[in-house]
């Protein structure tokens, strides 16, 4: 030990401390085993982690298990730690031994010391609190870690449909303005039936409106607590009231609408909600990316592309080529879809190697859907704000191709059948000669039809273009 360092010991022995930590030696073994990647817990699972030790020493004092000299000093440290003054003292790597032990005795030192510290104790002695004895009383790593996972989602998860609804809204709007404009639809990425580019942006806003919602459902699952069930789910060492003492609390605390689970065993061994939660995102990152991928395509060019919107430029798209304006939000967006959808299926592995009475996997499975969280929103925001907003419409090229569109001929097949449609469409790509004009020029419709058969909005609606006619044997 030199002046620097402090001696604590735990049940394998003793190990040097930083005198100015409020960590202890469980923390420190664990940064020695685990220097997996360079990365602190992420913020809302340790505030999640906090909130809990300061519900369960509010829930002891009231009880009267725990003396309220500590418990105050307790639920003091505790509201340091949530006003963000102690964020250096956690730094267990998310990569660490199973079920979250590290990370929850991480939580149980930092609080014990400041606590004795408040109440003229030194770091290191853990007199009167001790991390184990009173922060964790009447807790587990077991039932406090699948409690955090929960908190720390529906926590975050307002920011989350706040940023999709604005991007939802975002797309809405576009939607609105772009309504007039007809453009050449795309299946396979070959030539189809017109579309109104509002009509392509109202849908990616009810693609996020429906991902939103299947969020919140999936999220209510999430609102019961299995806190209370202690080691193995039963309750061992835990009092009756804890359960409902507990959930009191962590209402009062962090606003959350929450309930106390009916059964803690099954909410210990289970990690298929967050799973099932997770699942929601690779959903929204699957819709997302979908809608990054067609903003791709739409401003492709300007001059050798389709170029039928054009994006707000946010920064120079090359070191080498002057003046090129890259996709660059949608191809960020992209890349955090992809991140996303690797995240979820961590996640789903992680929660099908629980076994028996304990999913051992729990802090992969928290740093994944909340990593996973974290940057959709981002993502979406900035999707929202510095793109979606500033889209505006090349509607000389949505004209320019949708009256190029071979196939224009799918209106006339109700007059001239499927077989003489489609010779015509072959033919318009074959002579560089657009529909209309074959159709004027061989006269395959009469004269006074033309203008309604051939009507590009009509045809983006649903309906028979010039009404539904019988098609002779033969065509």
């Amino acid at each position: 030990m030199t002046n620097d360092t402090r001696t604590e010991k735990d049940p394998l022995g003793p190990l040097p401390v930083p005198n100015d930590a409020l960590y202890g030696v469980q923390t420190v073994r664990a940064v020695q085993n685990f220097p997996i990647s360079g990365l602190r817990p992420l913020w809302p699972l340790m505030r999640s982690q906090v909130w809990i030790k300061k519900a369960a020493a509010l829930t002891h004092k009231e009880t009267g298990r725990l003396d309220a000299r500590s418990a105050d000093a307790i639920v003091r440290a505790a509201d340091e730690a949530l006003d963000r003054k102690h964020d250096a003292q956690f730094i267990v790597d998310p990569y660490q031994a199973g079920a979250g032990t590290s990370l929850n005795m991480n939580v149980n030192e930092v609080l014990a010391n400041r606590a004795n510290e408040i109440l003229g104790g030194k770091r290191g002695e853990y007199k009167p609190v001790h991390p184990n004895d009173h922060v964790n009383m009447a807790q587990s790593t077991n039932d406090t870690i699948p409690t955090n996972i929960r908190l720390s989602i529906l926590a975050e998860l307002p920011a989350l449909v706040s940023a999709f609804e604005t991007l939802r809204d975002a797309l809405a709007e576009k939607g609105r303005e772009f309504d007039h404009i007809v453009k050449a639809g795309r299946t396979h990425l070959q030539d189809a039936m017109p579309i109104r580019l509002g009509q392509e942006f109202t849908a990616y806003a009810g693609s996020i409106s429906r991902a939103i919602r299947r969020a919140q459902e999936a999220a209510d699952y999430l609102r019961d607590l299995g806190i209370g069930g202690s080691a193995v789910g039963t309750g061992v060492t835990v009092e009756k009231e804890y359960p409902e003492l507990m959930n009191k609390y962590l209402k009062q605390i962090t606003g959350l609408d929450v309930r106390v689970g009916e059964d803690r065993i099954q909410l210990m061994q289970s990690m298929g909600d967050p799973a099932a939660f997770s699942a929601t995102l690779r959903g929204l990152a699957i819709d997302l990316s979908k809608i990054a991928n067609d903003l791709r395509l739409m401003v492709m060019g300007p001059r050798t592309g389709i170029n039928e919107i054009m994006l707000p430029a946010v920064q120079p798209g090359s070191s080498i080529m002057p003046g090129k304006i890259n996709p660059s939000i949608p191809e960020m967006v992209n890349q955090v879809c992809f991140q996303v959808i690797g995240c979820d299926t961590t996640v789903a592995i992680a929660a099908e190697h629980g076994q028996l009475e304990l999913n051992v996997m729990m802090p992969v499975i928290g740093h994944n859907i909340l990593l996973a969280m974290t940057i959709l929103t981002n993502a979406a925001r900035v999707l929202a704000e510095r793109t979606v907003k500033g889209i505006t419409a090349n509607e000389e090229m949505c004209s320019y191709w949708v009256e190029r569109s071979a196939a224009l001929a799918t209106a006339l097949m109700p007059h001239i059948g499927y077989a003489r449609a489609a010779e015509i469409s072959k033919q318009s790509v074959k002579e560089g000669v657009l529909i209309r004009d074959l159709v004027e020029r061989d006269k395959i419709l009469p004269e006074d039809q033309i203008d309604d058969v051939l009507d590009l909005r009509k045809m983006t609606e649903i309906g028979v273009p010039g009404g539904a006619h019988s098609v002779s044997a033969g065509g």
